[in-house]
């Protein structure tokens, strides 16, 4: 069944998954690749993963790794903008990772088409922010915030938590006044969960998919890959395509990675031989 996925300019066919490509510009990125408000070299990463083949860039300018430091929105919309205007300009789809409802409505005032939010739009006034706007939103589960969230996962069924929690907040925000086919759904891998947990969810993937709502995952060079692989986060690569290329087979439509033309390459055989 077609997935149309309406987020702003856009309207995407998530019936073959996307690549959402991540742009970084906070200070401390688990991964290495933050570019600590870099205005030029942003834009530069930008256009590099759409040349690789990204359908969506996603703007990230506050880290959400464990005991990250907070970061104001004030200087989460002084780094996303600028180069919120240039990227715009190429016609790409447009996602701006945040909490913050301020954020949200600076950065949808200025073109950005899509909202992905870890938070799952709990923040006041996040649901009528994009509610008011014709952005997509991706909505994702964690168990307690990037603080602390690590500190003692608990689940008496990590599968079944997380489709109620997200069920929850779909209702919400269709109840906002966010039609259903402007929504994405995230099960957090990392945020809040065990190696174990994450497992379970890739096992039981299938469990979380909706029809009409995407399935976006997110595994680049994230830890439980270096805890099965002994590999630090810029040598995850190759576990990162193992992991996108089984979420897809699970159901997954849309991917959120560090190295798109790796991931891209990946992605081609495995509709190649879906395709033959």
């Amino acid at each position: 069944m077609t997935q149309n996925f309406h987020c702003g300019r856009h309207v995407l066919n998530a019936e073959r998954p996307l690549i959402m490509g991540i742009v970084n510009l906070s200070d401390d990125s688990f991964s290495g690749d933050g570019l600590k408000g870099n205005t030029e070299a942003a834009i530069a990463q930008g256009m590099k993963l759409l040349d690789e083949g990204a359908h969506i860039l996603d703007l990230g300018a506050e880290s959400s790794r464990p005991g990250a430091e907070p970061v104001s929105a004030q200087q989460e919309i002084d780094r996303l903008l600028p180069v919120l205007d240039v990227l715009h300009k190429s016609g790409a789809p447009l996602s701006i990772d945040t909490v913050k409802a301020e954020v949200m409505r600076a950065a949808l005032a200025a073109g950005a088409d899509m909202i992905n939010d870890i938070n799952a739009l709990r923040a006041p006034g996040a649901l009528e922010i994009v509610a008011a706007s014709n952005a997509g939103v991706c909505l994702m589960h964690m168990q307690g915030d990037p603080g602390s969230m690590q500190n003692s996962p608990h689940y008496s069924d990590v599968v079944a938590e997380v489709v109620e929690y997200l069920a929850e907040r779909v209702a919400a925000a269709e109840a906002a006044g966010i039609a259903l086919n402007r929504i994405a759904v995230d099960p957090g891998f990392g945020f809040g969960k065990t190696l174990e947990h994450n497992i379970e969810l890739m096992r039981r993937l299938g469990e979380l998919v909706v029809p009409g709502l995407p399935l976006l995952i997110g595994l680049s060079r994230k830890s439980m890959l270096g805890l099965i692989t002994g590999r630090p986060p810029q040598e995850r690569i190759h576990a990162g395509i193992a992991a996108h290329v089984l979420a897809v087979e699970r159901g997954a439509r849309i991917v959120r990675v560090h190295d798109v033309a790796a991931t891209r390459d990946a992605l081609a055989v495995l509709q190649a031989v879906e395709d033959y």
